[in-house]
């Protein structure tokens, strides 16, 4: 699974970028680089979709030659899921969302980001255990690269990257936040690599350190300006 978030639509937190990548004989890449090598590596089962200038996602469905973790795609009201692994409880969140028994677990993300962002009554999170692991990284000019594959990351982004945090999502205008825990900030930890090198960080929530706010808003308006409050 390939993600790319173009520098002009999101951010990523300054600490993720290793001043090593410019430094050193392996330089990041261009996101349109990272995405067209992982398209030509697996040409006869990726699927990719562009959004424009913004995103891209891409993934490769499941053979022999590759991992057999369940990898679905889903939108509904202009909110995109790439969804690869597996819900044990999927029935239960789904009557607990509401949602039709058909409904899958990209369906469900969707629903359970809809629910986080307008601040409804449910729990956007029931607990995150990491089983799928996701890695992210800074490309050349900016971009955000997020990935299960650690050979494309490191690829892509030399020595800024680190694996993403359980629990966790990236939003383009608030960054990097817990589902579990939405009204704490994100504290940053570098990392020092096998060569001695720092190699981006790893985030995890900081316990001291809250929001102060966070406006409640209707189901028309998401809070992706929420930072301005605080």
């Amino acid at each position: 699974m390939l993600a790319i978030f173009h520098k002009a639509f999101a951010h990523p937190p300054e600490e993720l970028n290793s001043p090593a990548s410019r430094d050193g004989s392996r330089k990041p890449k261009l996101p349109e680089e990272t995405l067209r090598e992982f398209l030509s590596a697996h040409p006869a089962n990726t699927f990719s979709m562009s959004f424009g200038t913004a995103a891209a996602l891409a993934y490769v469905s499941p053979d022999r030659s590759y991992p057999t973790h369940q990898r679905l795609f889903g939108g509904f009201d202009d909110i995109y899921c790439l969804f690869m692994g597996s819900l044990n409880n999927l029935c239960i969140l789904n009557r607990q969302y509401g949602l039709s028994k058909g409904s899958n677990e990209a369906i469900l993300v969707i629903e359970a980001y809809r629910t986080l962002r307008d601040r409804g009554p449910y729990p956007a999170d029931q607990g995150s255990d990491g089983g799928v692991k996701l890695f992210w990284g800074v490309a050349a000019d900016g971009s955000v690269v997020i990935s299960d594959d650690l050979g494309v990351i490191k690829a892509g982004c030399a020595k800024s990257f680190a694996p993403f945090p359980t629990g966790c999502m990236f939003h383009s205008d608030g960054g990097l936040m817990s589902f579990e825990h939405p009204m704490n900030k994100m504290k940053a930890m570098p990392r020092i690599d096998s060569e001695g090198v720092m190699c981006g960080a790893n985030f995890k929530v900081d316990v001291y350190s809250r929001i102060n706010s966070m406006p409640r808003v209707g189901s028309e308006v998401n809070w992706s300006n929420w930072e301005d409050y605080h």
